[in-house]
């Protein structure tokens, strides 16, 4: 036992002074080490940590309401300083420093703190990374939120205690229109024990309030339709819900945040992680700290390139651009794991009851509220009650002396001074003495006909009043009713949709321990459409050719690939461009005919010359050439050519050595050579197919041979390739030589192949068009597989006839001009 020995002793002072007697009182320790320490304690654990239950505000966030309230600092007047607000606190009120009291207002003032600011804040308040400016240099006036927190404190609904000093009165609780504890939370640390309670949705918690009102025995389960889970300030998601069930039930448990973030193509070649909501209380700062360090330490890979693009129109944008051939999904993962995209939040929900700190359920915290709301509109309705029945005291008493107010004239001339005057008031009329001090110190102008009317209408006004007041307190189920209306119009004004988006499960797999990050390597398709865009379609089955009618774009081009191979795309001037085939958006398999509507443009993956067109897709791999028939191309100038598979490792390169003026007008990958046939359709419309082995491979150097005969000013407007085993369409549009192709409909004649027999390579074909009046050119032509789709320069669909037996004859007007057929 530690103690102080005790003793006592006299000192002799010099001479001339009077002696002085010192005293030492023994005082255990431990005793007093005890004691002080339960003192400071019940301090903070009373006065400054923890929230009361009822008005869900810590001590000095209630007298910061509170005065500036005082202070007249209402929405519609201007912003004051800061400091000033803080000076008055401290002063009047909370003793405990500015440092403290400014921190509460910021607090109070950030949204992305607070789901209902109380504080409507004009300058720097801070960010979740950065402090906010020092208080001489913000101005702050109270939210509209506030005054709901504040209403009728004139009105006699709580209590008011002395200040520190004795010197002036605060509220004990402020009346709080509605459960601030539950829809801003709140979090603090005292001695032995802690808070930390989620925000929720205004609207939410009011509807559970005024479930509770009207069904005062409800389950913790009913209420929970009416609140599912927090409502976060900074919206995310949150994943799981256990542990919120946890947490209304025992007041303590635990879930886990997730930020918002969606997959999108950031360039033309990479995809990216964009961040557009992150969890409650993680900032942009920390969280690129974070990833930097996960990043050195390997713990996520994938990730080249983090950017902040948070600006005040757009709101929060962080882009996290992902490597080529990783799948951005895993590396998601990777993030939720090791970075604070993921992040947990522990309830802990602790608020003072009657003075005392308990921990509380919702259903609990919902009738802390619901009791002191009720108690509030009781108290405010008593109050308004005895102004009403004092003031009617008032008026009967006027309309008495008015009736005869000749003789009050009278009497008070006659009287020698006011006491008796009333005296003599009170015994002629019959008045109490309130009544005839009222009457005395009235001015004569009130005592006119027209006062009499008004003051018999105030008199009717106010006996309704007081039965109506009287019938509140007459009442517990109309008192109910008052609060539960009250509780619906403050929702309705101040009430928004739920910001945080609540899911049972997780949207994504956890990483798995020794998984790949990379895209595997497995079979897709590569495809091209007639308005240019490029996807890939995973999957070892052909792309199905049919689809329904009115599928938005047509399939103009497709190989069969693998996700980490490459692919060639041939231009009109011979070149091949290489292209990874991992860049692409990968789209998942349809019944039908895909739609790329997913897919990206192709001319933003590849770089072409000025006037320079890409024609097709061509296989890259030689293992896959070899065990087709090559490359087929053919020329405006009807040269044909195949190339053997030997292609250099660099971006790009030629395949066909062009004449001056010619130029590639159709690829073919010639997967399987066994029953295809090649197919030119000149401008004069001739149509000529003629089996692919009939022309030997070159190499890539060569010039190709002659394909197709063209006739003088003809040349080649389509080439391709056709498995003659297999139905197949000849699409011809016809139109003229004068006009732009692009801006004439022409008329379109749809025609089986089967009617255009084979001829030898090097032959002039024969006519698959006739031209009306007007056409002299084919301004459009293409031999597809059936059935044949078109569309329009921007992708509509457009019908095509059933084709026609008619291997000469005219086509028919076309409403919309046709830009691809696939």
């Amino acid at each position: 036992m530690m103690s102080c020995m005790a003793r006592s002793r006299s000192t002799t002072p010099p001479a001339g002074d009077d002696a002085v007697e010192e005293t030492i009182v023994d005082i255990d320790v431990t005793s007093e080490m005890e004691s002080s320490f339960l003192e400071y304690a019940y301090s903070v654990i009373y006065s400054r940590a923890l929230p009361d239950a009822r008005d869900g505000l810590k001590p000095v966030q209630r007298r910061i309401l509170y005065m500036m309230s005082e202070m007249g600092l209402r929405p519609e007047k201007g912003h004051v300083k800061s400091q000033r607000v803080v000076g008055e606190v401290m002063g009047k009120l909370h003793p405990h420093g500015d440092t403290a009291i400014y921190d509460a207002l910021v607090r109070m003032a950030q949204s992305f703190n607070m789901r209902l600011p109380l504080v409507d804040g004009h300058g720097n308040f801070g960010s979740l990374d950065n402090g906010p400016a020092a208080p001489r240099y913000t101005e702050a006036r109270l939210a509209p939120a506030a005054l709901l927190m504040t209403d009728s404190l004139d009105e006699d609904v709580v209590d008011m205690v002395p200040n520190y000093d004795n010197q002036l009165l605060q509220p004990e609780v402020l009346p709080a229109q509605y459960p601030n504890l539950l829809v801003n939370g709140a979090s603090g640390i005292a001695v032995g024990m802690a808070t930390n309670m989620a925000p929720h949705n205004l609207v939410e918690t009011i509807a559970a309030a005024r479930h509770l009102i009207d069904h005062p025995e409800a389950e913790l389960e009913e209420l929970m339709r009416f609140v599912p889970g927090p409502d976060l300030p900074t919206g995310g998601r949150i994943v799981g819900l256990d542990g919120i069930r946890d947490a209304y039930r025992t007041g303590r448990g635990s879930f886990k945040m997730r930020a918002t973030t969606r997959i999108e193509n950031v360039t033309s070649r990479r995809k990216g992680i964009v961040v557009t909501e992150l969890p409650y209380q993680v900032g942009p700062e920390r969280l690129a700290e974070k990833l930097r360090d996960a990043v050195q330490s390997k713990k996520v890979q994938g990730i080249t390139d983090y950017q902040d693009l948070t600006d005040r129109h757009h709101g929060l944008r962080l882009v996290l651009t992902v490597k080529s051939g990783f799948d951005p999904d895993a590396v998601l993962a990777q993030l939720y794991k090791f970075t604070p995209l993921e992040e947990s939040f522990g309830i802990n929900n602790v608020a003072l009851v009657d003075g005392q700190p308990r921990t509380l359920g919702l259903k609990q915290m919902l009738e802390v509220f619901v009791g002191h709301r009720l108690e509030v509109v009781r108290r405010r309705t008593e109050h308004r009650l005895g102004k009403r029945r004092a003031r009617l005291h008032l008026v009967e008493g006027l309309l008495l002396a008015i009736v005869d107010i000749d003789e009050v004239i009278q009497i008070v001339r006659q009287s020698d001074d006011a006491e008796i005057a009333r005296t003599r008031l009170m015994q002629v009329f019959d008045l109490t003495q309130v009544q005839a001090e009222y009457i005395l110190e009235l001015r004569l102008r009130r005592l006119t006909r027209f006062s009499q009317i008004d003051l018999e209408a105030e008199r009717d006004d106010l006996r309704r009043e007081i039965e109506r007041l009287e019938e509140i307190l007459g009442s517990e189920t109309v008192l109910r009713a008052l609060v539960s209306e009250e509780l619906a119009a403050v929702a309705a004004e101040h009430g928004d949709s739920r910001r945080t988006v609540l899911l049972e499960a997780a949207e994504k797999p956890a990483v798995v321990a020794g998984a790949s990050l990379e895209v595997a390597d497995e079979p897709c398709h590569v495809l091209l459409t007639g308005t240019g865009l490029i996807a890939r379609v995973t999957g070892e089955e052909p792309v199905p050719r049919e689809g329904p009618r009115g599928s938005h774009d047509v399939i103009v081009a497709g190989v069969h690939s693998t996700t980490r191979s490459e692919v060639g795309v041939v231009t009109d001037r011979g070149r091949v461009l290489r292209l990874s085939v991992v860049d692409l958006p990968s789209l998942a398999p349809t019944h039908g005919a895909p739609s790329l509507a997913g897919g990206t443009r192709l001319a933003d993956l590849i770089d072409l010359e000025r006037d320079e067109h890409a024609l097709g897709l061509i296989r890259l791999a030689e293992a896959d050439i070899a065990r087709g028939g090559g490359i087929a191309l053919g020329t405006r100038h009807g040269v044909v050519k195949r190339v053997q598979p030997e292609f250099p490792r660099s971006d790009g390169f030629e395949i066909i050595s062009l004449k001056d003026g010619d130029a590639v007008v159709g690829v073919v990958d010639l997967e399987d050579d066994e029953d295809l046939d090649l197919a030119f359709i000149t401008s004069d419309a001739q149509l000529l197919h003629f089996p692919s082995s009939g022309v030997r491979p070159q190499g890539r150097g060569a010039g190709g041979v002659a394909g197709i005969k063209l006739a003088a000013g003809a040349h080649v407007l389509s080439f391709g390739a056709i498995d003659v085993t297999a139905p197949a369409d000849v699409v011809t549009v016809a139109g003229s030589s004068s006009t732009l192709p692009l801006l004439q409909t022409g008329s379109l004649k749809v025609t089986s192949l089967t009617e255009f027999p084979a001829k030898g390579r090097a032959t002039a074909g024969m006519r698959c068009h006739r031209f009306l009046r007007g056409e002299d050119t084919l301004i459009g032509a293409w031999v597809v597989p059936h059935p044949a789709r078109a569309s329009s320069e921007a992708g509509q669909p457009i019908d095509l006839p059933e084709p026609t037996g008619r291997r000469d004859g005219s086509g028919t007007p076309v409403a919309v001009p046709i830009a691809a057929v696939g």
